[in-house]
């Protein structure tokens, strides 16, 4: 197996790793690589801070363990690789009427990494989080296979998902996909006018899936207007596919100056008309639409960018409200934010999702930035709410027993398995994880 000297970085560019990464290419190498130097796995890196990182050590990217091993057109049952990409089997699947239950906003995120993130989608207030449609998981440790399952191993598993890669390597998975009626989406698009009135629309929604973009930068009557999107499959012609743009350079400071952000924030909530629109798209571009323009990350520039992504329960609807109020008046938001309706379903000990409302905000990285989001997460933390860790790269270590409350538990099944950490990230060690005993 060859290892070779990588520098790397999440999708955020805010924080990089240097080390030996190795990249198998079939189980049998993935076996040689970590009898060689063991080491954690890691996808396309698109978490946005350090979750998929780890300094100066090994690891291994499991981009080319991308097969689909099996499927049972009875049951919806896939069995596939951990490398293999979420928006690939929507790809394939789609067309023949069935979808990854759960689909997070990008479709380069692998079936291991949704699985150790335990990611959550636009369908999350009714079908929950995506290792709730994981009935089997092949995980390496050492060079030993062990396939588990939610009644095999129920400790285990719950672990793994969720997890962090902190039980070892993920190397396959089954999956229960979802019936669907064909790989059209027809979307149906609200303007809301002001903050009480989108939740009373995510709370009513009948939709399979919604999701609010927020103007972040609204203050006043206008605080936490936006527009809901609502989405259900469907079969016929699929529209003409869009061509993909890419980001060829970082983009200069003033692109996202207050006054830019402001004015397109502005120009995108009247794009919809007071009366509504519906419209068709392929499936591709309603779940995963920044996908289309590669390298998206490089309009923060060369600093890069945070995302602050929480959640809070349902009873502290007020306290995402105060967030939105601090987001506004720093002047520091993006045109990218994002409102959601959470239900109660998360399959792991460590999984982010918790009924309430989940509010996701990008930031152009410093100084500025990092203070705000520190405030942005104590104000979190009181409410009872948890930030996620797929998206996070700046959350003190202090916060996360009360945000995880089986954080314990956790320390103690991966410090059993992995007693040497060489499965740990820079993640995971700046979070002080395993010593939460």
């Amino acid at each position: 197996m060859l290892w070779n000297s990588l520098t790397y970085a999440g999708w955020g560019r805010v924080k990089t790793a240097s080390g030996p990464v190795a990249r198998p290419e079939r189980v049998s190498s993935l076996q040689a690589a970590l009898a060689d130097d063991p080491g954690p796995a890691i996808g396309h890196c698109r978490s946005y801070g350090d979750a998929c990182l780890n300094d100066g050590r090994p690891a291994v990217k499991m981009v080319r363990l991308d097969r689909m091993i099996g499927f049972d057109e009875t049951t919806g049952i896939l069995e596939a690789e951990a490398g293999l990409k979420v928006g690939e089997i929507a790809r394939v699947f789609a067309p023949r009427g069935w979808l990854p239950t759960v689909m997070p906003g990008t479709g380069f995120a692998t079936v291991g990494g949704c699985i150790a993130n335990d990611v959550h989608g636009k369908n999350h207030h009714g079908a929950g989080s995506f290792g709730q449609y994981v009935t089997e998981i092949t995980l390496m440790q050492g060079g030993k296979q062990t396939r588990i399952t939610p009644q095999s191993d129920p400790e285990l598993f719950r672990a793994t998902v969720g997890g962090m890669g902190q039980t070892g390597v993920i190397v396959a998975a089954k999956l229960q996909l979802l019936a669907c009626k064909g790989d059209v989406m027809v979307v149906t698009e609200r303007r809301i006018d002001n903050f009480d009135s989108f939740v009373a629309a995510l709370d009513g929604s009948k939709a399979t899936y919604t999701v609010g973009w927020i103007d972040a930068t609204a203050k006043g009557d206008q605080l936490g207007r936006g527009i809901l999107e609502e989405g259900e499959t469907d079969y016929g012609l699929v529209p003409a596919k869009k061509s993909s743009k890419s980001v060829p350079f970082n983009a200069p400071r003033f692109a996202l100056s207050k006054p830019v952000v402001k004015a397109f924030n502005n120009a995108y909530y009247r794009r919809v008309s007071e009366a509504g629109r519906t419209s068709v798209k392929p499936i591709q571009d309603y779940f995963f639409p920044l996908d289309r323009i590669h390298d998206w990350n490089r309009l923060y520039g060369k600093a890069g960018f945070i995302q602050f992504q929480c959640v809070v329960p349902m009873g502290k609807l007020s306290a995402v409200k105060r967030l939105l109020e601090k987001i506004a008046h720093s002047g520091q938001a993006s045109p990218l934010a994002v409102l959601k309706r959470m239900g109660p379903g998360r399959a792991g000990m460590m999984s982010f999702p918790m009924e309430g409302y989940t509010l996701a905000v990008d930031f152009r990285a410093g100084k500025k930035a990092f203070k705000l989001i520190n405030e942005l997460e104590n104000m979190t933390a009181e409410a009872g709410g948890r930030v996620y860790f797929a998206k996070d790269a700046t959350l003190g270590a202090q916060h996360v027993p009360a945000m995880y409350p089986e954080l314990s538990t956790f320390a103690a099944v991966i410090n059993k398995i992995d007693p040497d950490g060489v499965y740990e990230t820079d993640l995971t060690r700046r979070l002080k994880i395993r010593s939460a005993l």
